[in-house]
C-alpha cells in the first residue's frame, strides 16, 4: 500500500512541474515585455528539470539547468538589454509574420498528434526497473550509437541559428530588413 501512495504522490509532483511548465511557456508567448518573457522562460526550464528528475534522468536535468536556464537565459538577457527592443517593437507585429507563425503552429500540433497517435508507451514494472536508467553512461551509448545522424543534424541546425542571429544582430540604421 505504501508503494501506491508514493507513486500518487510522484504524480502529484509530475502534474505540479506541468502545469508550471504550460504556465512558463504560455508566459513566454504571451509576455509582451522581452525580459518577463526571458523569466517565464527560465521558470518553464526549471519545471522541465523536475519533470527529467522524476523521469530518473538526473544528468539531463543538471545539464538544463546550467546550460540552458544558466548559460543561455544569461545570453538572452544581454541580447534584450543590448539591442533595446522598445523602439523595433511595432516593426514585429505585422499581419504575414503572425499567419505564419500561426500556421507553423499548427503544423506541429498536428505533427505532435499524429506522433503521439503512433506512440508505444510500454508499462513499467517497478520490479525489473534498472535505476541505472538515466545515467550519463546509457545516455551517451544512446546518443552516439544509434541518434548519431539526428545529434550531428541538430548541431548544423544550432550553427545556422547561431549564424541567424548574428546575421539579424549585425544590421545597421538605414539598412535591408530581412
Amino acid at each position: 500500500m505504501e508503494f501506491f501512495k508514493n507513486i500518487a504522490m510522484v504524480e502529484w509532483v509530475f502534474y505540479f512541474f506541468a502545469v508550471l511548465a504550460l504556465c512558463g511557456a504560455l508566459g513566454t508567448i504571451l509576455s509582451k515585455k522581452p525580459m518577463h518573457s526571458v523569466i517565464a522562460l527560465i521558470i518553464t526550464f526549471f519545471s522541465l528539470s523536475g519533470i527529467y528528475v522524476l523521469l530518473n534522468a538526473q544528468f539531463l536535468a543538471v545539464v538544463n539547468i546550467i546550460v540552458y536556464a544558466g548559460a543561455i537565459m544569461v545570453l538572452f538577457l544581454f541580447v534584450i538589454m543590448f539591442l533595446n527592443l522598445r523602439q523595433e517593437s511595432n516593426e514585429l507585429r505585422n499581419t504575414p509574420m503572425i499567419l505564419a507563425a500561426t500556421i507553423s503552429g499548427l503544423i506541429l500540433v498536428l505533427m505532435l498528434v499524429a506522433v503521439y497517435r503512433k506512440a508505444y508507451f510500454a508499462p513499467v514494472n517497478p520490479v525489473t526497473f534498472r535505476a541505472e536508467t538515466g545515467m550519463i553512461e546509457n545516455l551517451g551509448t544512446l546518443l552516439y550509437r544509434h541518434y548519431m545522424l539526428p545529434f550531428e543534424l541538430v548541431s548544423v541546425l544550432f550553427l545556422v541559428a547561431i549564424s541567424g542571429a548574428i546575421l539579424i544582430g549585425k544590421r545597421e540604421k538605414g539598412g535591408r530588413h530581412f
